[in-house]
């Protein structure tokens, strides 16, 4: 725009001094021509009169002077009488002559006559004198354009001087006009006062500014609002544009994918995790097919799902979704052994059952054996029962649905109701059961807390050693209510406290044949523990015993 306008007016300086120049030509001509007709007719004034008085004696007197003016008579026929700068005898016929006519027909005449050489104009005054003869003056001039190219040199030089300082005028102007503009404050353009011409156009520029903070603020507050939607989400969420380069990333993805990266947005997805499952799944989807894999990083298992962005058929983005399977996994891995442990231990009882029956039925027992074979059924088919009502309890803790109410109710209530239940079978294993402790109110289910307490006590007084002793407490820690139930039997290993609490986990196989039991107990203990919202701290030694305590809620009414 700068050099744009400074040309413009260069260009204009340029005609301007050029028409300038013409015009005062013209002017300065027309000027001089005049002040040659007005001369002339001075001159040709004074002449007539001394011809009226002198005749020829009088031009005879002034020939030679009025060089810059010819003199000529000429008598009534056109014969030219006297001629001041050359022999009036030696020149033809002048009766033809335009100035001449002129004057013979109405006393005066006048005619402009360009030379050969268009370098040279002269101007013919004629004026009839009273006996009929005709004085001729006239002077000659250089033309228009013989002026110009004669003074051509000077006017070159002041056009260029004139020239020079409209560049330096220019050059300032520029400057003037065009650093306003660009000083222009476009964040606040109405506050701009410089150009009236301008106003409409910084209104504009204001009102779009206005519409495009707008629309800036509309697009912010989507991202916004799409980011605080995808952190909340549990999974992980990356999109990548179409070269794969990540374009959004949630929290749940850095840490699912273990990216690094202070600021992983604008790097390659190859930058954030290098697995050959990612980068296949994500080839994939580049190339337009929705893909699955599973990533599995350490102890944790993840499910990939890559899907592309297609616009105008094809591929310009790639949506990956990061899920984390791994309790899904754990829980499909224990849904299909809690099926093969409950039909292995479900086959138990009842090959047991049919063995015996069967062999009653075809009379293969004696009449005196037949109360034993009576009493292994009974006990086959009561472990049986055992079995399947532990499994239903369990199925209706994984559901919640205990159809039992939740009240507020004494812990060591159901403590003391269980030692005396158990006491006559640990008096039978040489095991001293003992309650201490206080008072402490929980809410839950009576029946499911004292089921928790039985199979702990229960477990405690089978897993003891003889003269062993088993000890129950209930204490208030920090606002809440503990159960403890500590024994002095065999211990855990190190290696199977993470895996006590899972269905039909035995830690001494041979012993758990030995002493009964469905393998579910503390199965049970975990799952209603978890349901009243408690937990549980497990502390054992192999040879020393194993205490475990639960830590309860406190009643919100207490």
């Amino acid at each position: 725009m700068k050099r744009k306008i400074f040309r413009s007016l260069i260009l204009l300086s340029l005609v301007t001094v050029i028409l300038s120049v013409a015009s005062l030509s013209i002017v300065l001509y027309q000027q001089i021509s005049e002040d040659m007709r007005r001369e002339l007719s001075n001159q040709i004034a004074f002449i007539t009169a001394g011809v009226e008085e002198g005749n020829l004696d009088y031009l005879n007197s002034i020939q030679g002077s009025h060089q810059n003016s010819r003199i000529t008579l000429i008598d009534e026929d056109g014969t030219v009488l006297f001629d001041n700068r050359a022999d009036a005898s030696s020149m033809e016929n002048h009766i033809a002559r335009p100035e001449v006519v002129d004057a013979i027909e109405s006393g005066r005449g006048e005619s402009n006559r360009m030379s050969d050489t268009l370098n040279s104009e002269t101007y013919y005054l004629a004026i009839r004198l009273s006996d009929g003869r005709i004085l001729r003056i006239s002077s000659t001039t250089d033309t228009l354009f013989a002026t110009l190219k004669s003074s051509g040199s000077i006017m070159a030089l002041i056009a260029f001087l004139i020239l020079g300082l409209a560049i330096l005028i220019a050059r300032f102007q520029t400057r003037q006009i065009v650093d306003p503009i660009n000083n222009l404050d476009l964040e606040h353009p109405i506050d701009n006062a410089i150009y009236d011409e301008l106003s409409p156009l910084l209104v504009r520029i204001h009102h779009q500014t206005d519409n495009i903070k707008r629309q800036v603020k509309e697009i912010q507050k989507g991202a916004d609002r799409f980011k605080e939607i995808t952190e909340k989400m549990e999974e992980g969420l990356v999109v990548l544009d179409d070269s794969g380069y990540v374009l959004s990333i949630n929290q749940s993805a850095i840490k699912f994918l273990g990216v690094e990266l202070q600021e992983p947005v604008g790097k390659h997805y190859l930058n954030l995790n290098r697995s050959s499952q990612l980068q296949k799944a994500i080839g994939d989807a580049q190339m337009g097919a929705i893909t699955e894999a599973i990533y599995e990083s350490g102890l944790k298992i993840y499910q990939l799902r890559t899907t592309p962005i297609i616009v105008e058929h094809k591929p310009r983005g790639v949506i990956l979704l990061v899920l984390d399977i791994t309790e899904k996994q754990r829980a499909e891995k224990i849904r299909r052994e809690f099926t093969a442990n409950v039909s292995h231990e479900l086959r138990t009882p009842l090959t047991a059952i049919s063995g015996f029956a069967e062999l009653m039925k075809d009379g293969m027992v004696k009449s005196e054996d037949v109360p034993s074979f009576a009493n292994r059924i009974y006990e086959e088919a009561s472990n049986l029962v055992r079995l399947i009502e532990d499994v239903l309890k369990l199925s209706q803790l994984d559901e919640k649905a205990i159809p039992l109410p939740m009240e507020s109710f004494d812990l060591m209530d159901p403590v003391k109701s269980v030692q005396k239940r158990l006491s006559t079978l640990a008096e039978r294993n040489g095991i001293n059961i003992t309650v201490s402790g206080e008072s402490g109110v929980i809410r839950g289910v009576p029946q499911l807390i004292e089921e928790l307490v039985t199979n702990l006590c229960d477990n405690a007084i089978k897993y003891n050693k003889e003269g062993g002793s088993v000890a129950l407490k209930v204490s208030k820690q920090n606002g809440k209510v503990g159960l403890t139930v500590a024994d002095t039997g065999i211990g855990i290993p190190k290696e199977h406290k993470d895996r006590i609490f899972e269905r039909f986990y035995r830690v001494d196989k041979s012993h758990s044949k030995e002493t009964g039991g469905t393998g579910l107990g503390l199965s049970i203990v975990k799952h209603i523990a978890s349901y009243h919202q408690a937990e549980i701290v497990l502390e054992s030694a192999v040879g020393i015993g194993t205490t475990i305590t639960i830590i309860f809620p406190k009643a919100m009414d207490q």
